[in-house]
């Protein structure tokens, strides 16, 4: 996003992180790009297009289509609110104030959106507002964007490493909470990570957390959800198990990427109780980007 250079391309691509690098699709590509700008071959680069995606559907079936920018010009940035008392996603702020308090060591709060009601793309960056108050003078913040089938099965996919990831995921220590004004985007808060700024305790603060990039068909009938929880992720369906070379150690949807370092994480700051506060007064919300069709 920040290269200066004006010849750059995207592909997004499903899968382990290294398989279409190092299989005849990928060695095929580098030798284009490479024959192109260093032996000055016609390789047919110029044809290639801004961005590749290949667009995920549940099962692990990918669509591939060409794109031009990054995020998709035609994106329509769409705002889903927190709704305390239903523990819901709408797509209006809730019409009264609700407090929700979780352990800060704890598997936290989901809020899930009603059936979507056609096929619906999220493609591109995604980013959370939440107005929160710690019981200590600090809080670790884990958010999940996940999808679920008609009968609230998790939609999962093979991650970087990890065979059940969810569909992205976000983090934020509330004490890290500022922003750079200059590279912050409305769909891409930049944190400075350059000031601690320590909580009052019981006093409300307002977070802006990035979330990861995704690309999902969400099929007509599936919801999509936003957790909010105290520590990683942990897919429902129990551990996997991980690469021998990473030691053969059990994987529960992160991965090897684990935050649970008790001196990182000391449970008299981090274990406190954490409050959620939503409602017309604190209009808590996740921003995704809806793709319309073509």
């Amino acid at each position: 996003m920040r290269s200066k250079s004006q010849d750059k391309w995207l592909e997004v691509h499903g899968i382990e992180h290294w398989t279409e690098f190092y299989t005849d699709y990928g060695v095929e590509i580098q030798k284009r790009f490479f024959g192109h700008f260093l032996k000055d071959e016609d390789t047919g680069w110029k044809k290639q297009p801004k961005v590749s995606l290949l667009v995920r559907s549940p099962g692990e079936e990918f669509e591939p289509r060409a794109e031009n920018e990054w995020p998709l010009a035609r994106t329509e940035w769409t705002k889903l609110y927190l709704h305390g008392r239903t523990h819901s996603l709408f797509d209006r702020p809730a019409a009264s104030e609700r407090q929700l308090t979780y352990g800060g060591f704890s598997d936290g709060v989901t809020f899930m959106s009603p059936p979507m009601d056609e096929d619906t793309e999220i493609t591109g960056p995604i980013a959370a507002k939440l107005f929160v108050s710690s019981a200590s003078t600090d809080a670790d913040l884990f958010l999940v964007f996940r999808v679920f089938t008609p009968d609230l099965q998790e939609v999962t996919f093979i991650g970087a490493l990890d065979p059940h990831t969810p569909i992205a995921q976000g983090w934020l220590r509330a004490s890290h909470r500022k922003l750079d004004e200059d590279l912050s985007l409305p769909y891409r808060p930049y944190h400075t990570h350059d000031e601690k700024l320590l909580l009052t305790p019981g006093e409300i603060y307002e977070l802006d957390i990035e979330v990861w990039p995704t690309c999902i068909n969400v099929p007509k009938g599936y919801r999509v959800a936003l957790s909010v929880r105290g520590k990683d992720y942990e897919w429902p369906g129990g551990k996997a198990r991980g690469l021998g070379n990473l030691g053969g150690e059990t994987f529960t949807g992160v991965g090897p990427f684990k935050h649970n370092d008790p001196q990182d994480r000391p449970a008299d700051v981090f274990g406190a109780d954490v409050t959620l506060h939503v409602g017309p007064e604190h209009e808590a919300h996740i921003l995704l980007p809806f793709i319309p069709k073509k």
